[in-house]
């Protein structure tokens, strides 16, 4: 597996992307303004993540997918272990990422991955999307917000 930065002309995957963020319209915002890295496997993507400069010296992975069939196989936390190497590289200080309350195995992903929660923010879901999102049986409606000083 190779993990490397979207090219220029390169469309991103957006079905991978959408299944992270199921807003198209979310997910274009943050791709024109962050930086799309894939994973690739005998020339098929099979994961991605976007980096998204949000103040000085701060970085947020703002999506990150894998597809349905490579999960449960640590390349989620991969990606996440590259995204961090990234930012440090770019001399970033602090990464962030948030994920919904519902997302029971993201949570404790991210904080496999030395991540702190540090806020949630009530209703974000419920203000930014128009549909309701339900996963493992609970409904998604507010953002965990995690960060790791680098």
């Amino acid at each position: 597996m190779v993990i490397r930065k979207l090219h220029i002309n390169e469309d991103p995957p957006m079905d991978l992307l959408l299944l992270a963020d199921p807003s198209r319209i979310l997910v274009e915002e943050y791709i024109k303004r962050g930086e799309c890295y894939v994973a690739e496997s005998d020339g098929q993507i099979i994961g991605v993540y976007v980096l998204l400069p949000t103040r000085p010296e701060t970085v947020e992975l703002v999506n990150i997918a894998v597809i349905n069939t490579r999960h449960g196989k640590g390349l989620g936390k991969q990606l996440i272990i590259d995204a961090i190497n990234v930012a440090k590289s770019k001399g970033y200080r602090t990464i962030e990422v948030g994920t919904g309350n519902s997302s029971i195995g993201q949570i404790a992903l991210y904080q496999k991955c030395g991540f702190r929660i540090t806020g949630v923010d009530i209703d974000f879901f419920i203000r930014h999307y128009s549909e309701a999102i339900f996963e493992n049986g609970i409904q998604c409606r507010d953002m965990v917000r995690f960060s790791q000083d680098l």
